[in-house]
């Protein structure tokens, strides 16, 4: 049986506090990108309470996805929007999760992304992260971004790290390793950056900031 939504808001406050959960269950947070960081953010942000969730891809789940990424087996050909929509509703069925099923570029950044408190930029290629980020920055002004640099191969994960670049960035990763240059993406180091980047929204959401 699933608690209600009063019990289950009732369960948030008990862990962490009235007006802290005040913040995350009145924020909305925008994911552009839902594959190894993208979907792990999902998750993790949906079990801290956040209130609304903002998914952002337009590829569908692959075989090939399911070493890192957090879906289902049977889930291989869905639309990642809504396959992790459908996680989400089994982990935390009182968050509102919107899906968009569409590529983000820079004529529909704005109109996808206003409304959203933090933007967290989990893309994989160089180009759209660069675009993703720099278009927050200059177009919504009130925006924070937390964004990723480098988590690939096997290096130790003692390197994965949360810098303040600007005052309204935040860059999660090692800030070094690129896919392209090594073996392979591994589920560990992917999510413990992911971790990184959803830890570091709800720090943002509590007035705790990198200095």
């Amino acid at each position: 049986m699933i608690p209600s939504k009063e019990e289950w808001q009732q369960a948030w406050i008990a862990r962490n506090g009235e007006a802290l959960q005040q913040r995350f269950s009145s924020a909305t947070v925008a994911i552009c990108g839902l594959g190894g960081l993208g979907s792990n953010i999902a998750i993790a942000l949906a079990r801290a309470g956040i209130g609304t969730l903002r998914l952002l891809d337009f590829d569908r789940v692959d075989l090939t996805n399911l070493h890192r990424q957090q879906y289902k087996a049977n889930q291989v050909g869905q639309y990642k929007t809504e396959a992790l929509q459908e996680i989400l509703g089994e982990i935390a069925p009182y968050t509102r999760v919107e899906i968009h099923a569409t590529k983000v570029t820079e004529a529909n950044l704005v109109s996808l992304l206003q409304e959203a408190d933090i933007v967290c930029e989990a893309f994989d290629v160089a180009e759209a992260k660069a675009m993703l980020v720099n278009g927050v920055l200059e177009q919504l002004p009130r925006c924070y971004v937390v964004a990723a640099s480098g988590m690939a191969g096997m290096d130790t994960p003692n390197t994965i790290q949360t810098r303040q670049k600007m005052k309204r960035l935040y860059v999660c990763g090692d800030g070094v390793s690129d896919v392209g240059n090594t073996t392979s993406l591994m589920a560990p180091r992917v999510m413990l950056c992911a971790a990184h980047q959803a830890h570091t929204v709800l720090r943002i959401l509590a007035g705790m900031y990198e200095v």
